[in-house]
């Protein structure tokens, strides 16, 4: 069930956090997507009822059990550092832009 409900929210919006209210890489994640105004979707893993039963199976799907689990255009990305790296090679916004969360290119 819960698998089922995570890969629904994936294949239903260009960009998914599956995060926690109180982490920070989670909270530096978010901020870079807002910075790069990409319109993506916060899972709050510890605010959810089923939050635990999520990110057991995200384990399960991704092999990350840790958070932020960042998934663009229904690809599995990682966790902060993985998506940072990104964004410092450059290859984060062409990503976002493909998987429509992103309008137009963003100086940044």
């Amino acid at each position: 069930m819960a698998l089922a409900k995570a890969k629904e929210t994936v294949s239903s919006n260009p960009t998914v956090v599956f995060s926690k209210s109180y982490c920070p890489y989670c909270t530096r994640v978010k901020q870079l997507l807002s910075e790069l105004k990409a319109t993506y979707k916060a899972i709050e893993l510890d605010v959810e009822t089923d939050g635990g039963d999520i990110q057991s199976a995200l384990s399960e799907w991704t092999g990350q059990r840790t958070v932020p689990n960042v998934f663009i255009g229904g690809k599995h990305i990682g966790g902060c550092d993985a998506t940072v790296a990104k964004h410092q090679e450059g290859k984060l916004v062409p990503l976002l832009i493909e998987a429509g969360a992103i309008t137009k290119t963003v100086t940044a």
